[in-house]
């Protein structure tokens, strides 16, 4: 088995096949780290290739049906590929974008390239289709399958229970992290890999193609031809590495220093708007740390000697401190619940109190009741939630803060709690570019208990659920302007 300096918790044997050194190619399935730069996975399949004097030959697949596909996740998908098959060009490694045109085409690929490789490194993903569709193909591929961890600045099997707040979560964090951040992905993983690029396999071409020009374009009538959701377009945001990077040093530049005390406030626009960028593995946790360190002048060694689950013990200033407990302790909360449980999205996961009390309040009569159809159309009754459904339907993302208001309001016009999960899951699914993640499911889930604890008093639905209102939130925050564009007196745009 070759060798690794890639942290053995962040690997696991998928199955028991062996590594064909014989085999033509090392082979990275590229499904969730879609990127080049510090990426464990394409660090552990370019190590293996270069002990094995072995090319490496990268596949990155899109699928047509999985669910909530649409121009909207398949444009943000796409943008990414074409940067990586630039980026991969230069460094001459051999790079197949393939976006299947329908139902099932896609059927073989994998095995085909298994069958010519000396063995496969891909993504360790914790949700969504991605940890089936791995298991699947480790059963039937005659060679070793590994999956490499790159969620998180934790690995995710060093928390090794669940945790039920994000105050016992960070005082782990405070205990064995700081171990971690001196195992960082190498910038670029391809530095040494040298040689011919890998051989195309006889027929690859032929049955499944790269994706032409035009396709990683997302150019309209080349999604038109797709078996997707049209009615979903695509949102203001780009995906791919590059505007990952633009994005990440503007957020330094502009929004860093007003992050810890005007986050919140819609108008005050300085959150760092990175999610979708870090769901689908345009950018990783890693380069977003690595940045803000270089902004702070960091260094492990102002790190605090603390397990008192407190903010601030990173030595930061407290507005990056406030950034990174988003970044770590509140988004690798999420990773840890999902890799753990398989009923993550599921009202019976939340904790028992929780439970007890929605379902004591469950006949509790509403003041509005609203079908899917009304609220993913925005025609409620309060003009507050409107413009956050507008701006998550129109866009693709959805502020913070807002996105809180805009769960609580589903539980309290929903038939039953159970419904209200549901409901929100397949909003944020279907129109969040941000969507399908650990931190959806948890952030869904919180709003109806979960990481939380019971507030007083007693309301009616809720229970001791906590509660929010958009007449409080309009007086709390600044969001005049947000109101302005995204409310239901705003032009169309």
């Amino acid at each position: 088995m070759p060798t690794s300096v890639i942290p053995e918790v962040r690997l696991t044997a998928r199955n028991d096949r062996p590594v064909r050194a014989d085999g033509d190619f090392v082979l990275y399935w590229m499904i969730a780290a879609r990127r080049r730069r510090a990426n464990f996975a394409l660090q552990r399949a370019a190590e293996i290739a270069k002990q094995l004097d072995r090319p490496l030959f990268v596949l990155e697949a899109l699928r047509c049906d999985y669910r909530w596909a649409s121009d909207r996740l398949h444009t943000f998908v796409l943008q990414g590929m074409a940067d990586n098959a630039a980026d991969f060009a230069a460094a001459n490694v051999r790079y197949w974008p393939y976006v299947e045109p329908e139902r099932g085409a896609g059927k073989g690929l994998l095995e085909a390239l298994a069958a010519r490789a000396c063995a496969i490194v891909t993504d360790d993903f914790p949700c969504f289709f991605l940890p089936r569709m791995v298991a699947a193909v480790a059963k039937c591929v005659p060679v070793r399958l590994e999956a490499v961890d790159g969620n998180g600045l934790l690995p995710m099997r060093v928390g090794d229970k669940v945790f039920g707040r994000a105050f016992d979560f960070r005082r782990f964090l405070q205990k064995v992290l700081p171990a971690h951040l001196g195992e960082f992905p190498v910038g670029d993983p391809l530095r040494g890999v040298d040689g011919p690029m890998a051989d195309v396999p006889r027929g690859l071409a032929t049955k499944w193609p790269m994706a032409s020009p035009a396709m990683l374009a997302a150019e309209p009538k080349a999604l038109a031809a797709l078996p997707i959701d049209h009615g979903v377009p695509a949102g203001d945001v780009r995906g791919g590495a590059v505007a990952a990077g633009a994005a990440l040093r503007s957020f330094f530049a502009t929004k860093l220093a007003r992050y810890g005390e005007e986050r919140s406030d819609p108008d005050a626009d300085c959150a760092s708007g990175l999610s979708p960028w870090l769901h689908f593995g345009h950018l990783s946790a890693h380069q977003v740390f690595a940045g803000l360190a270089k902004h702070e002048d960091w260094s492990r060694t102002r790190i605090k000697a603390t397990t008192s689950g407190q903010r601030g013990w990173l030595g930061m200033s407290d507005t990056a401190e406030a950034f990174v407990d988003e970044l770590v302790t509140w988004r690798e909360l999420g990773y840890n619940w999902c890799w753990q449980r398989d009923d993550y999205e599921d009202f019976e996961s939340l904790p028992d109190w929780a439970k007890a009390t929605l379902r004591e309040h469950a006949p509790d009569p509403r003041d509005a009741l609203y079908t899917l159809e009304q609220f993913a159309e925005g025609a409620t009754h309060d003009p507050v939630w409107n413009a956050a459904q507008r701006q998550l339907r129109e866009t693709g993302v959805l502020h913070n803060y807002m996105r809180m208001l805009w769960g609580k309001k589903v539980l309290e016009w929903s038939r039953s709690p159970e419904e209200a999960m549901a409901i929100l899951v397949e909003l944020n699914n279907r129109y969040a570019l941000d969507g399908r993640n650990p931190n959806s499911y948890t952030g869904i889930s919180w709003v109806l208990g979960r990481y939380d604890r019971p507030w007083a008093p007693m309301r009616p639905v809720y229970g001791v659920i906590r509660y929010m209102s958009s007449a409080n939130t309009v007086k709390k925050l600044k969001m005049k302007g947000w109101l302005a564009r995204w409310g239901d007196g705003a032009t169309a745009r």
